[in-house]
């Protein structure tokens, strides 16, 4: 075997784990009204556990509804009535080999919901929250309540078919909130003093023990450090996991807090980190305990897993961005087949659309969200003859899911490569997982038996030729040159000819557009050595839907002091800079080279000429709207899918 430490059986109390690799909380929100699984969010996570996960994790498990809610979508777990829904989510996870958990978490302060609803939240000690309202320190019984509460959610779970529980201990919900030497200051038996501090995640920990059983295993999360200025740093967290030690089964070891806009990037890693950012601490903490130690956070490659279990740094690697991304890796990584693993650009895109739509999604696998109606799908679709046009993330997703269905499929690619405007971007360092990404999808062409050809270009004469009976047009678009004066002068460039000719711009660089492009480049070229001025005429950087991957970018761009220019307008371009006019004044943004990131202009005539060329004509990507790689992807997927469907 290629990876057997990863692949290497563990036995947490009495429950058996078939190897290392465990899916971490990822907690879903399109639910019922009551706060209970559905179907979908079932085969969501059955699909890991067919993938080969160990252990499957379902996350924000809330266990006091009344006090302990922080937004609508929750999952309830004090309501009785919820039973059949969770033993259906374990079931459709146990059944394929892999153990069920449900996390178990009280938010404490950031109880929006109850604080609205009952008109209280409660913390370990008074404090005002990011939220504005004032959180009140949690009274003695309000505390037996939780603990009660707690071990009552993992009985009920247990009953319902769960193998385990994860209480979340850190990410700056209550228990942090208790454990903080900083925050918990309370006069009383649950603060002050670390042994006070400790008070309550032991309580909980044994009334779990108490109501489940001693063999039922707990795995506790916890930061190992916070990562704020104000947060416990890794000696403290060391001394949490002592006090830990031999209580839990296994110490799952995050970092950082929800609570501070910055530590989330660290928590959930960006892709500005480096690989495994976070192993370090799970580390420092295993030279200090017994008890079975987890790590997690940007972590995608399994040799790098292989060596972190082979090295004694860890004894469990999990991963959630992964495994929504793949969750067929431990089966893949285990038949050592690695280039068949889709591996994760750590875009932070799946996050994003849980906020902003309620479901998981990722930005280069259609499937996820998707899993109810691929896991059940009989269909036999009429074969058909199948024309792509245009060799982009929608056009090369497209040919793989028509071909996967069974129609004869040709796609064809005006350029000598395939992955469209993407390309440019192969050399920047923080994006090298999309040029993995059009790599695997070479291969997914190659294995589906796509006829792909290259440097041709699909006219409605070359359409016609083909004979198809559908036509997908997924050519794209050009870059939008904004009508300022002196935009054709040769100081200047477009955002793409920047990326690809890096030792042509010059070393005072303005940046024209403050979205996703003009920012990312503007972090590209400082990694460089240039200095760097955006200009936005909007009052914020514009990031469109994936806007944590947004807000990432914002703070590593102001970590590394990349200056940024809002509300500034650009007047004209000269030969020194950029004339512009900011507040109502104007002021000239000196530069040797101008680069305009102003958006793209969708070919959408040249596109629609082709829709006259098949019976059946599907338009889709850039070539309609210009958007991101999930929209390409994703219209691609479906596009695909609805070919040769009759419904009569």
């Amino acid at each position: 075997m290629k990876y057997p430490h990863l692949f290497e059986p563990i036995t947490i109390g009495n429950t058996f784990f078939r190897n290392r690799l465990f899916a971490s909380p990822t907690g879903p929100q399109n639910m019922t009204y009551e706060g209970f699984p559905t179907p979908d969010i079932c085969t969501l996570y059955e699909l890991k556990a067919m993938g080969g996960c160990a252990s499957v994790c379902v996350g924000e498990g809330i266990v006091d509804s009344k006090f302990g809610q922080s937004n609508y979508f929750h999952t309830h777990l004090d309501d009785p009535m919820g039973k059949p829904h969770f033993s259906a989510l374990a079931r459709s996870i146990y059944r394929h080999g892999a153990v069920a958990v449900m996390e178990l978490q009280h938010p404490g302060a950031s109880a929006k919901m109850s604080r609205d609803r009952e008109g209280v939240a409660y913390s370990s000690v008074d404090m005002m929250t990011r939220y504005g309202y004032e959180a009140k320190e949690m009274p003695p019984e309000i505390i037996e309540r939780t603990i009660k509460a707690f071990g009552s959610a993992a009985l009920m779970l247990k009953q319902s078919g769960f193998g385990m529980v994860l209480v979340h201990g850190g990410h700056g919900w209550l228990i942090s909130q208790f454990l903080s030497p900083e925050v918990n200051k309370r006069k009383d038996e649950w603060g002050g003093s670390f042994e006070n501090r400790m008070r309550l995640p032991l309580a909980i920990v044994a009334e779990i023990k108490k109501q489940c059983g001693r063999d039922f295993p707990v795995e506790f999360r916890m930061s190992g450090t916070e990562c704020t200025e104000t947060g416990y740093d890794i000696q403290e967290g060391i001394k949490i996991a002592k006090a830990l030690d031999g209580k839990v089964d296994i110490i799952h070891v995050s970092t950082g807090s929800h609570e501070d806009d910055e530590s989330f990037y660290i928590t959930h890693p960006t892709m500005f980190l480096e690989e495994g950012c976070n192993v370090k601490y799970a580390a420092a903490i295993k030279k200090h305990v017994s008890t079975p130690v987890a790590t997690v956070g940007a972590l995608v490659e399994p040799a790098m897993m292989e060596e972190i279990i082979a090295s004694g740094q860890a004894d469990i690697v999990e991963g959630a961005r992964e495994y929504i991304c793949d969750p067929f890796f431990p089966r893949k990584a285990r038949e050592g087949r690695d280039e068949d693993i889709r591996k994760c650009m750590r875009c932070l895109s799946c996050f994003s659309t849980l906020i902003n739509h309620g479901f998981f999604s990722c930005a280069i696998n259609p499937v996820t969200s998707n899993e109810t109606e691929i896991l059940y799908d009989n269909e036999k679709p009429v074969p058909k003859k199948v024309l792509v046009a245009g060799g982009g993330m929608g056009g090369m997703q497209a040919a793989i899911t028509a071909a996967e269905r069974g129609h004869q499929v040709i796609l064809c690619e005006k350029s000598d490569r395939l992955g469209g405007v993407l390309l440019c971007e192969e050399k920047v360092p923080f994006k090298s997982r999309l040029k993995d990404h059009i790599a695997y999808q070479e291969r997914e062409l190659a294995r589906t038996g796509v006829d792909v050809r290259l440097n041709t270009e699909v006219t409605p004469e070359y359409a016609s030729s083909i004979g198809a009976d559908v036509i997908i047009a997924a050519i794209g678009a050009v870059q939008s040159v904004p009508p300022i004066p002196g935009i054709g002068g040769e100081n200047v460039m477009s955002a793409e000819e920047a990326y690809m000719n890096i030792d042509k711009v010059g070393n005072k660089v303005v940046i024209l557009g403050g979205g996703l492009v003009g920012s990312e480049l503007a972090l590209y070229l400082d990694m460089n050595g240039k200095d760097v001025t955006v200009l936005e005429m909007l009052p914020e950087l514009n990031f469109g839907e994936n806007f944590l991957h947004g807000r990432g970018l914002f703070y590593e761009l102001r970590r590394r002091k990349v200056a940024i220019e809002l509300s500034t307008k650009a007047l004209k371009i000269e030969k020194d800079g950029v004339a512009g006019e900011k507040d109502g004044e104007q002021r000239l943004f000196r530069a040797d080279t101008v680069i305009y990131a102003t958006g793209m202009k969708p070919l959408r005539q040249e596109a629609a000429a082709l829709g006259e060329c098949a019976g059946e004509f599907h338009q889709i990507g850039d070539c309609l709207v210009p958007n991101n790689i999930q929209a390409a992807t994703s219209a691609g997927f479906q596009a695909a899918r609805d070919i040769g469907r009759y419904f009569r």
